[in-house]
């Protein structure tokens, strides 16, 4: 009996021997990429909490440099987020309030690099839209009407239509297109939700305009005055 069972145990490592002769190799290919996607996976992770931890920190820093109007400070750590931490939100965040600084203290040239940077690096649409919007006024500011119209005209995720068409009205009617500046604002006014502030500021534009809201094709009406 004893030999019987010998002869089975045997036959049966055989088969195994037989068995990972045969596919043992293809097996351990295949653990090594499976556990090696595992680690490279949980890794990533660790490694994308630890770059927000520390573009968080920095961005601390940074908001503290702004409210003491440290712009040597400002400067230094926004350009350490830029290097370090590109891709992050904390980066495009970061931006907008440099540049937002920068327009206090009268840097307009250096808060259009910032903006410009936000727009080009994000990867958020978001964030990409205030910077591109932010860009339009400096345009605006300056007199520089194309440009703004250039960065209007761009695509915007849907809830920034209505903030864009509100500045390209304003733009038009600075270049003395009446008509068309009262077609943006009535789109403005349209795609705002009738319980936002702004919306009511787009109304009062409207009125100084010669529109009154509710009336049927008041745009038209307006315009062949």
């Amino acid at each position: 009996m004893a030999n019987q069972l010998d002869l089975e145990e045997q036959e049966q490592l055989d088969q195994i021997k037989h068995f990972w002769k045969q596919y043992g190799n293809a097996i351990t290919w295949v653990l090594i990429v499976v556990l090696g996607a595992f680690a490279s996976w949980n890794f990533y992770h660790y490694w994308q909490r630890s770059q927000a931890q520390q573009a968080a920190a920095l961005f601390d820093e940074l908001d503290r440099a702004v409210q003491a109007s440290d712009a040597s400070r400002m400067d230094r750590v926004f350009s350490d987020m830029k290097d370090k931490f590109a891709a992050t939100a904390y980066a495009q965040q970061a931006g907008l309030l440099v540049a937002k600084q920068q327009m206090t203290t009268g840097k307009p040239d250096a808060a259009k690099t910032t903006l410009a940077w936000v727009a080009e690096q994000s990867s958020d649409a978001g964030y990409q839209a205030l910077a591109r919007l932010r860009l339009a006024a400096l345009a605006t500011e300056t007199k520089n009407y194309d440009e703004a119209l250039r960065l209007l005209n761009m695509a915007y995720p849907v809830s920034f239509d209505a903030l864009a068409a509100d500045r390209k009205g304003d733009v038009l009617l600075l270049q003395g297109d009446k008509t068309r500046a009262l077609a943006e604002y009535e789109k403005a006014y349209r795609l705002f939700d009738a319980r936002t502030e702004y919306r009511r500021l787009v109304e009062v534009k409207l009125n100084a305009l010669g529109v009154e809201i509710g009336q049927p094709a008041q745009v038209a009406a307006a315009a062949g005055k």
